[in-house]
């Protein structure tokens, strides 16, 4: 039996106002193929950014860039303390105890890996348990498959159903016959807009005595995510998906954990002393961030987080519910085409993924761009969620806080013209 998918809340009208928004992303502003404003549907896999986050990429490199944690002159000092005030902008925006808890990544896929390697290499041995979804990204999909390949753990999977809503109701089970270890799973579904129920989940694991790892790269940058009151041991998201640069991220991970694992990376800055026989590593943080970082990205991420707390996560979020609601009761509308994914009514994330009979997934993408309208095509890094659902791949829209409901409605009428042109109509 299936839990009951959490139902979504009757949405109120936004307090955000996306058009305002919108101004501040250069980039929206003239599509390249019509003229008409971009119409970006594809925040899912990364968001746009705005002057602000661009602004501070140029500032770096013209007035603050030197190697950070290692010059004592002005530009480094400079760098250095806008680096670190990043990390305190993830802590805060993440309610973590210390900002020793923040871990600098490329993004969540390096983060994961990081746990994986470090965490999972030193602790799992045969006889172990890693818990993951049927939902996953392959990002937290492969990096434990290697983990319990190098270790003899077992990997197994919390099933979803044919809407791919998790199934907890065999949680017992796949904790028998060994030691559950790690919970690994996705806090939202990038393919299919999916709430994890972590109010469950995290229980369940915490009574095996087992760590949670919670994949955020398609929560942090649309909802408040609290690393405390949700009770987990590791968090990892990505800067570009919350309107930062690409190449920055972040793990965060409780402080006494973190403490205990050993380097994964091995090199400058996270070392202590060097000797030509042996070496002793640096504290926390940077005993995890060898070599020179991506300095001006991670510098660009605070100033993408600050511009969003500037917005309102809380607000953020309501205008993507909104948003959302409206793109799927217009989707549904639409002749031949089928929504995958939590019902009409349920709570998800702001990602519709979608088929139209007759026509391929890549086909409706390359369309639609002729009309300045982008959405992603393809499986979206989740092939054997794509099998289990049994498709191969699907079209995908997503929303953020400069979507509009003209912007949706351009999709509606573009999806009308790809069905023209196949005959559907």
């Amino acid at each position: 039996m299936t839990d009951a998918p959490t139902r979504a809340a009757a949405p109120v009208a936004s307090p955000l106002d996306p058009e305002r928004v919108s101004a501040d992303f250069p980039i929206l502003a003239v599509g390249p193929n019509t003229g008409r404003r971009l119409a970006y549907l594809d925040s899912a896999a990364s968001a746009m950014k705005p002057s602000q986050v661009i602004d501070s990429l140029r500032a770096t490199y013209e007035s603050a860039y030197a190697n950070v944690h290692r010059g004592v002159y002005a530009h480094a000092a400079a760098a250095t303390e806008n680096f670190e005030a990043a990390r305190e902008a993830v802590r805060d925006l993440l309610n973590a105890r210390s900002p020793r808890e923040v871990i600098f990544t490329r993004g969540t896929t390096e983060a994961i890996n990081l746990v994986a390697y470090s965490w999972g290499r030193t602790n799992l041995e045969a006889g172990d348990i890693v818990v993951t979804t049927e939902l996953e990204h392959h990002s937290n999909l492969v990096p434990w498959q290697q983990a319990c390949a190098a270790t003899g753990a077992e990997l197994r999977f919390i099933p979803v159903d044919d809407d791919g809503v998790i199934d907890v109701s065999g949680l017992d089970a796949l904790a028998e016959g060994g030691r559950l270890r790690m919970v690994a799973v996705v806090h939202v579904s990038n393919s299919l807009g999916t709430h994890v129920p972590l109010d469950v989940i995290v229980p369940w694991a915490k009574s095996h005595d087992a760590l949670v790892l919670v994949d955020g790269a398609q929560s942090v940058p649309h909802r408040s995510v609290d690393v405390q009151a949700l009770g987990i041991d590791f968090l990892a998201f990505s800067g570009h998906k919350l309107m930062g640069p690409t190449g920055a991220g972040a793990l965060w991970g409780r402080e006494e954990l973190l403490a205990e694992m050993p380097p994964w990376q091995f090199g400058g800055e996270m070392i202590r002393r060097v000797e030509y026989e042996t070496s002793t590593f640096n504290d926390l943080p940077w005993k995890f961030e060898a070599g020179t970082p991506a300095i001006a990205e991670v510098t660009a991420m605070g100033a993408a987080i600050r511009y969003l707390q500037e917005l309102g996560i809380d607000a953020v979020h309501q205008h993507e519910v909104e948003m959302t609601r409206y793109a799927h009761e217009r989707l549904l509308d639409v002749p031949g085409l089928r929504v995958l994914g939590p019902e009409l009514g349920v709570e998800r994330g702001g990602v519709l993924s979608f088929l139209i009979e007759g026509t391929h997934p890549h086909d409706i993408a390359t369309l639609l761009d002729t009309y300045d309208v982008n959405v992603r095509a393809g499986h979206h890094c989740t092939q054997p969620l794509m099998k289990r659902l049994g498709v191969h791949a699907t079209a995908r829209a997503s929303v953020y806080a400069y979507t509009t409901r003209e912007d949706i409605d351009r999709l509606i009428d573009g999806l009308a013209e790809v069905r023209r042109v196949f005959g559907l109509a």
